[in-house]
């Protein structure tokens, strides 16, 4: 029996990223290849996002293109995995004649079921349970040096704005024991940077040990020896208490970097939003973390367009943009989503005003940026090499970058680096979200 190549097409977020790297993963190879080029595949799979319309939007373009291969390419079977198929799998299997199959979020465990059941004569929908368990002891095939790790499930936040919570259904955190071993799985196979994610993970541990956990889990990750770097994204403010500070504090392999998605600062806003926090309390947990860990980089993002929102609501959060100088910034417009809270709240914002507050925002933390980064020349940094980019330059990040997300730093140098290696760099210029340096002789790799 000839095998079938099999590739995977990823949209949207990190945590999309982690499900794709599980679905290669758990191809059965005695019937299945995995390769990159999805005009050599048999089947094409579309890891989609449904979060907000753009990203809805790409999706659909996406799968569209790829349904094309059924024509110009070996392509004999599309199927649509992620949100986005969680979503609308039954809309999606209609209008899209191409489409062979849908799975579900919670459903990649079916994945390799649902390979060897495919034919022309009838169509697949494996959506069933948005809570299954995540899908543990799946060996995964990162080419990089840094890898995300996904420590739970779900989100029970319920903000009014989101439908996380019906396509990834409730926060289940993974087994702290799980997660340490993939952790050093990972790093055995060369990651040098692991990035800890999920909906929520301040929230981690509290279903499964009774308490908030990630300082715990973030401590035993830490003495895995060949491990250089831990880095926390989506913190949700409500449940930064003083152990994780503190271990953030004391703790040298954890990046001084935190990604905390605020969405507002106007008190009103946030109580429309459902988000269980007020400015007040945003500010202390900043002042606590910059007070604690004076190097803190802190990353966010903001909403603006909400329904409800005034013109009063969106200068105050101007101002405190202004006021607390953010690192590093993202600002979405509102995105109106059926099934969710926020969709039928009365004064939705025209989409005109959103573009406009975005705008305005945007280039607010421009300055700001032009600003932070200018007091980062003459300063030495140690880099992570993650590619070439032409002689003699190499590009890389340090603790304050997050990849694909942040800036980036170039790096000269006469002598020939490799993507791994911890190089000291003298940063000699700055962008307006990049920095620029040269190699320090006495750099260790």
């Amino acid at each position: 029996m000839n095998k079938k190549n099999v590739s995977i097409v990823t949209l949207g977020c990190s945590k999309n990223e982690v499900d794709s790297e599980i679905m290669q993963s758990v191809l059965d190879k005695h019937y299945f290849d995995y390769t990159k080029d999805v005009e050599d595949a048999d089947v094409i799979i579309v890891n989609t996002c449904g979060f907000i319309e753009a990203a809805k939007e790409e999706s659909i373009d996406t799968i569209i293109e790829m349904a094309q291969y059924k024509e110009v390419g070996n392509c004999k079977h599309l199927i649509l995995a992620g949100c986005l198929a969680q979503r609308y799998s039954d809309e999606l299997i209609k209008e899209i004649p191409e489409v062979d199959a849908i799975m579900g979020t919670g459903n990649i465990k079916d994945l390799n079921n649902i390979l060897n059941n495919l034919n022309s004569n009838s169509k697949i929908i494996q959506v069933d349970n948005v809570d299954n368990d995540y899908l543990e002891g799946v060996k995964r095939d990162v080419k990089s040096p840094y890898a995300y790790i996904r420590i739970s499930e779900g989100c029970d936040n319920l903000c009014t704005y989101c439908i996380i919570p019906q396509l990834r259904g409730k926060h289940r955190s993974r087994k702290m024991e799980d997660i340490i071993k993939e952790a050093n799985d990972l790093v055995e196979n060369g990651v040098r940077e692991i990035i800890i994610i999920a909906q929520n993970t301040s929230d981690y541990g509290i279903d499964l040990y009774g308490e908030y956990s990630l300082y715990k889990l973030l401590d035993e990750m830490s003495k895995i020896e060949e491990l250089y770097l831990i880095r926390l994204l989506y913190l949700y403010p409500d449940n930064i208490d003083d152990k994780l500070i503190n271990t953030i504090k004391s703790n040298d392999k954890i990046a001084k970097y935190v990604d905390i998605p605020l969405q507002h600062a106007a008190d009103n806003v946030l109580k429309l939003m459902n988000r269980r926090t007020s400015k007040d309390a945003i500010r202390y947990i900043i002042d606590r973390l910059r007070m604690d860990v004076p190097e803190i980089v802190i990353r966010t993002t903001f909403i603006v367009g909400f329904p409800g929102e005034t013109e009063s609501d969106f200068q105050e959060l101007y101002d405190f943009i202004k006021e607390i100088k953010f690192d590093k910034l993202g600002v979405f417009t509102y995105s109106k989503e059926e099934s969710t809270p926020a969709f039928a709240l009365p004064n939705q914002v025209d989409e005109k005003i959103k573009e406009k507050r975005r705008e305005a925002l945007m280039e607010l933390q421009l300055k700001i940026s032009e600003e932070l980064m200018s007091k980062k020349v003459g300063k030495t940094y140690q880099v992570m090499i993650e590619e070439f980019a032409e002689e003699n330059l190499y590009v890389g990040r340090s603790f304050m970058d997050a990849p694909e997300i942040d800036g980036v730093v170039y790096v000269r140098s006469n002598e020939e680096l490799y993507v791994g290696d911890i190089v000291s760099v003298d940063i000699t210029e700055y962008l307006e979200y990049d920095l620029l340096g040269e190699l320090v002789d006495e750099s260790t790799k």
